[in-house]
This record gives structure tokens, sequence and C-alpha cells, in this order.
């Protein structure tokens, strides 16, 4: 009798420690800028959660700033920095699409993009949904997804767990929302915590409940508010608390229901058929690395090299992707790298930009930058041209690092790929701006802006294109215009085919190419005074508006998505050759070697070769 009655006060204890209530509150979609309002929400949210009794802590999940800039991000954390309770944070799409720092300063300042802590029985995992650098849909990294699955292995089926994401988990938010709900499935999700919206919402992902809460912003309302989650031992109650308002409660869940089963699927997973319908292309290749990659392969010997999302600089076997070398660098690689005369080079967000031996991956050489390399490299007559988030456009002698010039009077970062000329560099940068400098010394010689009035909507992303006196570019004002070399005069600009970041040039530079927003590609001759669409071509992608650029090779011409296809079109006739559905996450800019192979790199992880059966 005794023992029973031992186990029984175990039992109850265990349960009551599980089962206590407690409160906490969420700040999601803050958008702090240099100059809004949106420091005042943040402030009188912060003081009402102090004057509100039982907050245990606060989770802020996502979008702290506009747009990802170290000023902004530094606002954000002096002013949730008076908070008297703990908060974990996670940072959201505007904290790394547009993160002069690679989205690292994020972590430097906050002191991870991730949180694991557990309080009165249930864990909670926060974790980002991107995209990260690139304009693409939310995505679980793979290394995101691993940690995710080891936390809850550990953690065990039965302890309750909340998920904190920015992005609600579900298909058009995140590209691979299902390789996360699978993951979780087996584990006691009570619920997904989001934003992302800016509403109160109740969504189910999978079947698993989800929750999407109210930006702290005020909007045309007179004051901002934020959720209060209340955890009982039978309920979650969510709570909308308007600042100097009651808390008015719009939800509720059980702790106790079961509200998906873990072994039926609900949602619809991609099916992949359109590979089934071009059955002469055939993966020669692939190798999944698990890690993000947002670079795109380049080729160098019958070898491949891309960098990743860690940071490493890895060289594949062009024949069959048998990995060769890897060098680890100290942060994550965002630019695509370039190979000339043995030497790879490539910035890294930990500030410098390397020079390696191509053959075995040995440091020859490193530049120090004062913030993070985030540009793609241009190599021309072994002269290496880069930008960074210093608002330096360096030119560096490959053969030994030295830095040949710079200039520093960009305003905003640079993640292009600069465009060489025989007497010109031509880049874009994040503040509205493209540039145009003396080859040879880098004086400037004249700056287009094109009447671009934010940030947003900079030539920043696009590799340009130039044919004669002519200089191509696309925007996110969902503009092409071509543009007078010698005096960066417009010479037209159109928005009939509402493309976005997407340009490419064809091998005789008679057409210059697009990707639209919706479906197509467009074709436009690059000679005349005036936009001329030669051919416009229904690839039926669907919503689009991955900065992924177009290739020609041998009359073909090559494009990507956001959603993990690969396309190839006939050149002069923008007949669809073929398509191929390598995963559903950002494909970044392919790599032809012919009109009948091309390497590609995925957000994903995967590096491979497809190759096409033409007869």
């Amino acid at each position: 009798m005794r023992k029973t009655v031992v186990l029984f006060l175990f039992c109850f204890v265990l349960y009551g420690l599980q089962a206590a209530d407690f409160r906490f509150a969420l700040l999601t979609d803050i958008h702090i800028t240099k100059n809004a309002t949106s420091g005042e929400d943040l402030q009188n949210s912060v003081n009402q959660i102090n004057a509100t009794k039982d907050i245990a802590f606060v989770l802020v999940t996502g979008d702290i700033t506009e747009e990802g800039d170290r000023e902004s991000l530094a606002k954000a954390k002096s002013i949730l920095d008076r908070l008297k309770m703990k908060y974990y944070i996670i940072p959201g799409n505007h904290d790394t699409k547009w993160s002069e720092s690679g989205a690292t300063y994020f972590s430097h300042l906050f002191g991870d993009e991730r949180f694991k802590f557990e309080y009165e029985g249930y864990l909670f995992l926060g974790f980002n949904t991107g995209p990260l650098l690139r304009m693409a849909d939310g995505h679980v990294s793979p290394q995101d997804i691993t940690w995710i699955k080891e936390q809850l292995k550990t953690a065990g089926k039965q302890k309750p767990v909340f998920l904190v994401t920015h992005y609600p988990l579900q298909n058009g938010d995140v590209d691979n929302w299902y390789d996360l709900t699978d993951a979780v499935r087996p584990y006691n999700i009570r619920a997904f915590l989001g934003g992302h919206y800016h509403s109160n919402r109740y969504l189910a992902y999978d079947g698993i409940p989800g929750i999407l809460n109210r930006s702290n912003l005020r909007g045309n309302e007179e004051v901002g508010g934020y959720s209060v989650y209340k955890i009982t031992s039978d309920s979650i109650l969510v709570y909308e608390h308007k600042i100097g308002g009651e808390m008015t409660q719009w939800a509720s869940l059980s702790t106790r229901k079961k509200y998906y089963d873990p072994e039926t699927k609900i949602d619809a997973r991609p099916d992949f058929v359109i590979n089934k319908e071009y059955e002469k292309v055939k993966e020669k290749w692939m190798v999944q690395t698990g890690v993000g990659i947002y670079a795109s392969p380049v080729v160098y010997k019958n070898k491949v090299y891309v960098g990743d999302g860690i940071g490493k600089m890895s060289c594949y076997d062009l024949q069959d992707g048998t990995k060769k070398w890897t060098f680890q660098s100290g942060n994550r690689i965002i630019g695509t790298a370039a190979v000339a005369k043995g030497i790879v080079v490539f910035g890294s967000a930990d500030k410098y930009i390397y020079g390696l031996n191509a053959e075995n991956g040995t440091l020859l050489w490193k530049v120090e930058a004062s913030e993070p390399v985030l540009g793609a490299v241009t190599i021309d007559k072994n002269i290496a041209y880069i930008g960074a988030s210093d608002h330096t456009l360096r030119v560096i002698n490959i053969r030994n690092g030295e830095v040949c010039w710079t200039y520093q009077g960009v305003k905003g970062y640079i993640e292009t790929r600069p465009l060489v000329t025989k007497d010109k560099i031509i880049f874009g940068a994040w503040d509205n701006t493209l540039y145009a400098l003396n080859k040879k010394d880098g004086d400037l010689l004249w700056k287009w802006t094109g009447d671009l009035t934010r940030m947003h909507f900079s030539p920043a992303a696009v590799w340009p294109v130039a044919v004669d006196k002519k200089v191509f570019i696309v925007d996110p004002q969902r503009a092409m215009t071509a543009i007078h070399m010698e005096n960066g005069e417009t010479i037209w600009r159109t928005y009939q085919a509402k493309v976005r970041e997407t340009i490419g040039l064809s091998r005789d530079k008679r057409r210059v190419y697009a990707k639209t927003m919706m479906d197509s590609v467009v074709c436009f001759v690059t000679q005349g005074e005036k936009p001329v669409e030669l051919w416009r071509s229904n690839v039926g992608f669907g919503y689009e508006f991955a900065p992924s650029m177009i290739e020609e090779k041998e009359n073909v011409v090559f494009g990507s998505t956001k959603n993990g296809l690969i396309f190839a079109l006939d050149a002069y006739s923008g007949q669809v050759l073929w398509k191929h559905q390598i995963g559903t996450s950002l494909i970044n800019t392919v790599y032809p070697l012919s009109r009948h192979k091309v390497l590609f790199t995925a957000a994903s992880g995967e590096v491979g070769l497809l190759e096409w059966n033409e007869k």
C-alpha cells in the first residue's frame, strides 16, 4: 500500500511540474527601421509586458528589422534588452534576405539564429526559416532540420514541444515544409508559433496546429500590440494584448488532444511528375551535402567548385561528383567563386577574400575586408573583381593576392557579380545604384539610379550584361532597362514583361533574356533604341522571383527557379526543350557545360549534373 501511495505522489508531482500554469508573451514582425514609429511600438510593448504580472519569458519570432541592417538590429536589441524577463529570438526573412552581414550579425548580436529551452516540462525550439540573401520562398536549411531531429530525439516522444518559426509551415510560404513536418510528426508537437502575415490566424500544417500572431506594429491603428499565451493543465489559450487595452482571447488548443496522426500525412507532397514527361533528362550524378548552398557551381579542368552555407569551399570531380577536397572558411559563403590559372577566388562572410590552390585546396593568400564579403567574383586577365559589405569593390591580382586598387564610394552592400568590359567595371549595390568605374584605376565614370525610391528596388542581385554601347539590367521594380555604357543615360526602360532580377545574354550578343514573375521567359533584341520583344515562352513555372541568371550554351537557354525546376529552351524560338525537377527549393544560377549537360546547386544542399539525351 505504501509503495502505491509513493508511486501516486511521484506521478502527481511529475504531472504537476509538466502541467503548471504559466504565461509568456510573443512579439513578431517588429520591422525596426532607422526612422519610423516601429521603435516606439516596440518600446510600448516592452513597457506593457514588464508591467504585466506573471509573464515568464518572451518569444520574438522574426522580422526584427525592415532591412536586416546592423543599425536597426542594434536598435531592436537595445529596446528588447529592457525586458525584465528573458527573451528568445529568431530572425525573419527581412533579417536574412537584405542582410549586409550575410545574416551573420544577428548571431553575433543575439548569440544564435536558433534557441532551445525548457519551461515547466515544455520544450521550445526556435529556428530560422530563411530565405538567405536570395529572393525565394522560406526554407528550412538541411543543417537546421538535422539539429531539430537531434533535439527531439533527445527529448523523447512524450515531451510536449512548441516549434517557433517566422514563416507559416505551408506550401507557398516554405518550399520544403514537408521535410520539416515529416521530421517532427513522430513527436508530441503541440503547435508551431510564428508570424509573417501580420495578423492573428489559426492554421494547420499537415495537420499540426499552427498559430500566427499579429505584428507588433500599429499599422493603420493608433497603437500596436502583441500576443500572450497562457498554458494550463489542459489548455493553450492565446490572447491579443493591444497597448493600453485589455487582453482578448482569440484562440485555444488542448494540451491533451491529439490534433494529428503521426502516421497520416494530410497535405499533398510534390509529385515531380514533370520528370516523367521529359524522360530523356537524367541526373548523371547528385551529391546531397546536408548544408544549404546559395552560390553557383564553377568549373576548372574537370573539377567543380562550390561554396556553402557553413563556409566550406568544396571541390568535386566533374565526371562522378566524388569530393576531392574541402577548405573551411570562417563563415558562410554566399557569392559564387571564380577560377583561373589554377587559383580559386571567393569571398566569405568571415570578412576575407580567399585564393586557394585549385588542385588541392591549400591557401595561397587572403585579403581582409572590414565587413562580410558577399559578392560573386569575376576574373579577367588574372585580375579578380569582388565587392563586399564595407562599401568597397576590390581589384586583386590572383597570382599573389595583391590589391591593385579599391573603390570605396558605394553606399550599399555588394552581392552581384561585376561586369568587366574592355575598359569598365559595372555593378549594382543595395543603394538603388548601378556603378561604372574606370577599369584601369577605379575612377567613377557614372552612376545610374533610374529614379528608384526604395532600397528593395535596387539593381543589386542581377548580374549585368553588355553589348556594344549598352548595359542591360532588370530590377525588382519589374523593369528591364538598357543603359548607355558611356554616360549612364537610360536608352529605354520597359515594364511590359514584369521581369525582376534575372537576365542573360546570347553568345552572339544579339538577344537578351529575362525570366518573368509568372511562367515565362522573354527574349528582346539587343540592337536599336527601343525595346523589341523577339519571343516569349510559357515555361509554366508559376509565380517566380528568384535571382538565378539565364545562361546560354550552344543555342540552348538554361534557367532555374525558386521551387527546384531547371529548364532548357531553344535560343531562337523559345521552344521548351525540357524541364527537370530537382526538389522544391531554390536552384542557383546553373552552369551549362554544353547543350546537353548542365551543373546545378540548390539551397536544399544538392550539387549535381544533368544530362539530356537529345536523340
